[in-house]
């Protein structure tokens, strides 16, 4: 017999099979045996003359028709090819009953999965699962909802687009493309490499390619959390030595070489953008910095998302980088007048770890009040931490009396019925923390006499609270967010305020201890627990730091910012003696460039003296 008389003959029997298996199945299914073949009008006959008991009844017949209707298709395969095989319904339906109890059980886990996932969302409506073991994880993770980043605010061109207009911006942006562009003409064609997109900046057409240099490692997941560490290559490694060795001797001739053979490195590129903001060059110092961060999210693992489940602890020294040029960043977002991108960023660095090393919670309010984001911040600052802490935050408790002010005034106002207003808020900031009024009437300035009769009363005299840690918070307070005072309406709602206070101090002098028994039991602490945040980090002045004190910019290293080199003070007043002012001057903004010598002027005192 031939091959294919064979599987004529095995497909024949499989057929007779399968049809067999088939009718035992309809046999036991329903006692009724339907017709092999029955007229889809019918049905709309029975239901015209003679009308269902129930509607279950008229359901049934209608699957049993579509039964019917399959078993006739199958008999006529060979007919129509568009038709349904009908040992497909059969495995379906077999499957359908062996896994009858199966579903039962499946179903019962993921309710049960939903029921934890629906209680994971009241906290955090980000949509994954969390993994909280405990009422302790519960409250550790419940900021991921009131957190989340979205990807389209991060940008500051989108911002930028939506105040001045889009034709704006393109005509703004091809009014500063550069005369020797990346891309090369071939032929006729332009050529050139094309930049990744990213997330947090736009990659300018004039950036080198990507190097792949850093990398992203996957350390743990723990308790439905990923934990993420950078990683450096050969070839980084050898660029951070070479860093290492130019930070020593404060040579900015040496970080631009490192540049050139590697374009992409971190500490490199910090530096360099500290040297362009001393020097004026706002605009440079930002590229340089958003080159920093282009680079860091190349090198993002596949399961890393910001603001969702994952953690970049700054413990581990390659993720420091990433703070701190995150942290400028959010201040170039900020000074650009993009604030809504500020507050993005704010909140990204706040979200990749819960220690909040950068301080970010302490210039968050700021950015809310700046992007107008006012409930917002109400939903902040309740909803963070599941419990009342923030409120004992010197600028958290005066900026969310400045929210409540303007929500007053927005036409929903009905909204926060219940809700103390912006006045009472206003008044327990302030027998809180009195000595914030004196600092802010000093740096905003308030030159009005009103503000120096209230100033002459002993609460308001002091500039001290007793606690370096709220001393050292209420300073950065100051400095961060003295701007937003200079509005007319703050400084009638703050000076109202403190007139109430000194009248509520008249009748219940003895209220003055119990607040001062919250504050020192809230920064109970001797010590001051947030001394590694400089104010000045909190400040949008430009810093005066000669550049070649700046090498060592990063936080943590072995030298602090601001910490001069051990240079000799007779060598320095020698070398800077009968020299041109000019070239004095030139040379301490560039010192890689030697304009030449006056009569003398680099001859040194001690060579002199030994000629």
């Amino acid at each position: 017999m031939s091959a294919r008389m064979m599987k004529k003959v095995l497909k024949e029997q499989e057929a007779l099979q399968q049809q067999h298996q088939l009718n035992s199945d309809d046999d036991s299914e329903s006692s009724d045996s339907p017709p092999p073949a029955r007229n889809y009008f019918n049905l709309l006959e029975d239901e015209d003359g003679h009308s269902s008991d129930n509607q279950q009844e008229k359901e049934e017949i209608a699957a049993e028709s579509s039964d019917c209707a399959i078993a006739n298709k199958h008999s006529s395969m060979e007919k129509d090819a568009n038709s349904v095989p009908r040992p497909n319904v059969k495995s379906k339906k077999k499957k359908n009953k062996k896994k009858k109890h199966g579903e039962i059980s499946e179903n019962d886990v993921r309710s049960s999965d939903l029921m934890l996932e629906s209680l994971s969302l009241g906290a955090s409506s980000s949509g994954h699962q969390l993994g909280a073991p405990n009422d302790i994880m519960l409250k550790k993770h419940c900021n991921y909802s009131v957190l989340q980043v979205d990807p389209k605010l991060l940008s500051a061109e989108n911002e930028l687009r939506r105040i001045f207009g889009n034709s704006v911006i393109k005509t703004h942006e091809r009014s500063n493309l550069p005369a020797n562009s990346s891309r090369i003409v071939r032929g006729g064609r332009r050529v050139g490499h094309i930049l990744k997109r990213t997330m947090l900046v736009s990659p300018s057409q004039h950036w080198p390619r990507w190097d792949g240099s850093l990398s992203m490692e996957l350390l743990e997941t723990k308790d439905g959390v990923h934990y993420f560490r950078y990683v450096h290559s050969s070839s980084y490694a050898q660029a951070q030595r070479a860093f290492e060795a130019v930070k020593a001797t404060h040579d900015l001739n040496g970080i631009g070489s490192i540049l050139v053979n590697h374009p992409y490195h971190i500490d490199s590129l910090t530096t360099l953008a500290d040297y362009f903001e001393f020097t004026g060059e706002q605009q440079m110092s930002g590229d340089t910095t958003a080159k920093c961060l282009y680079a860091m999210e190349c090198a993002w693992h596949p399961l890393f998302t910001p603001s969702k489940n994952c953690q970049l602890k700054y413990v581990h020294d390659t993720n420091k980088p990433f703070f701190s040029s995150l942290f400028t960043h959010m201040k170039n977002m900020d000074r650009r007048g993009c604030h809504r991108a500020a507050l993005e960023v704010c909140k990204l660095l706040l979200s990749l770890d819960t220690d909040d090393p950068m301080g970010a919670m302490f210039c968050i309010d700021y950015y809310s009040l700046r992007a107008e984001e006012y409930a917002w911040l109400e939903r902040f600052a309740e909803e963070y931490k599941c419990d009342n802490s923030l409120w004992l935050f010197p600028n958290i408790s005066f900026s969310l009396a400045v929210c409540r002010l303007y929500l007053e005034r927005d036409e929903h106002a009905d909204t926060i019925s219940g809700k103390s207003d912006s006045s009472d808020l206003m008044k327990q900031a302030l027998m809180l923390y009195p000595s914030v009024l004196k600092k802010l009437v000093a740096k905003v300035p308030l030159k009005e006499r009103k503000w120096t009769d209230v100033l002459k009363h002993s609460f308001f005299g002091s500039e001290k609270t007793g606690s370096l840690t709220l001393d050292h918070l209420i300073a950065i307070y100051v400095e961060r967010s003295y701007l937003i005072w200079r509005l007319p309406e703050l400084q009638k709602l703050l000076y109202d305020s403190a007139l109430s206070v000194i009248e509520m101090l008249e009748k219940q002098a003895s209220v003055v201890k119990d607040w001062a028994c919250v504050r020192k039991e809230a920064f109970s602490s001797e010590k001051n627990e947030y001394s590694h945040l400089l104010v000045s980090d909190f400040s949008d002045s430009v810093p005066t730091m000669p550049p070649e004190f700046m090498v060592d910019h990063q936080r943590g290293g072995v030298e602090q910012r601001g910490q001069v080199p051990n240079v000799p003070e007779d060598h320095v007043i020698r070398d800077v003696a009968n020299r041109s002012p000019l070239a004095v001057l030139f040379e301490s903004i560039l010192p890689w460039i030697n304009y030449g010598a006056g009569d003398g002027e680099h001859v040194h005192p001690e060579q002199a003296n030994e000629d």
